[in-house]
C-alpha cells in the first residue's frame, strides 16, 4: 500500500469514526441527516394522503356510476312502457 492509500484509508477511518460517534450521542443527529429524515418523512405522508384520497374519489365515482346506473335503467323503463302503451292503445284503435 503506497502513501496516497494509506492517507485514503486513514481518513476513510476518520469519518467512520466521527459517524460512529455522532450516531452514538444519544438524542443527537447531523443537522444534513435529520434534514434528510425530515423530508423523507414528509414524502411518504404526502404519498399516503394521495393514496387515500384515490381511494376516496375511486370510492365516489363508483357511487355516481351505480346512481347513474339505477336512474338510467328507471328511465329506460319508464320509456319502454310508455312506448308499449302507445303501441297498444295504437293496435286496438286499428283493430
Amino acid at each position: 500500500m503506497d502513501t496516497a492509500e494509506l492517507n485514503r484509508a486513514e481518513m476513510v477511518e476518520k469519518e467512520l469514526d466521527a459517524f460512529i460517534e455522532r450516531r452514538a450521542r444519544k438524542g443527537e443527529t447531523d443537522p444534513d441527516e435529520r434534514e434528510d429524515l425530515w423530508v423523507e418523512s414528509v414524502r411518504r405522508y404526502q404519498e399516503r394522503e394521495r393514496r387515500q384520497m384515490r381511494a376516496k374519489w375511486h370510492g365516489w365515482h363508483c357511487d355516481q356510476a351505480e346512481r347513474h346506473r339505477r336512474t338510467l335503467a328507471a328511465l329506460i323503463a319508464h320509456h319502454e312502457g310508455e312506448a308499449k302503451k302507445l303501441l297498444e292503445d295504437s293496435e286496438d284503435k286499428g283493430a
